[in-house]
């Protein structure tokens, strides 16, 4: 039995992923909220660098699994790494048109 090699994947393809976790607070996706900075794919792994609306957010566990859950969903074969950060600091301005729409914060028409 040979190896599988191991498939290719994006961090494009692992964002359009994350779009799928909800905060279950504003029920908004996470990549419109602007919590995630950056996603790094290797052979080996997918690192997720995000952040939470607050230190103290009550669904902030939720939230860091779901992204661990859809990272790996996307490929078994790498091990997910999800690093919290809290520098930057979120802010309202990292929220997208979308996002902003969404929560009734911008006119439809912004």
């Amino acid at each position: 039995m040979t190896d599988s090699p191991v498939r290719r994947l994006d961090a494009d393809t692992v964002l359009f992923a994350l779009t799928r976790v909800l905060d279950p607070e504003f029920g908004v996706n996470i990549v419109d909220l602007g919590l995630i900075y950056d996603v790094t794919v290797t052979d080996a792994s997918i690192t997720i660098t995000m952040t939470l609306t607050t230190v103290h957010c009550p669904a902030g566990q939720v939230i860091v699994d779901g992204v661990r859950a859809a990272a790996a969903a996307q490929c078994t074969e790498r091990e997910v790494d999800v690093q919290v950060v809290w520098d930057p600091a979120w802010r309202p301005e990292m929220l997208s048109a979308a996002a902003k729409e969404q929560l009734g914060w911008a006119p439809a028409d912004e």
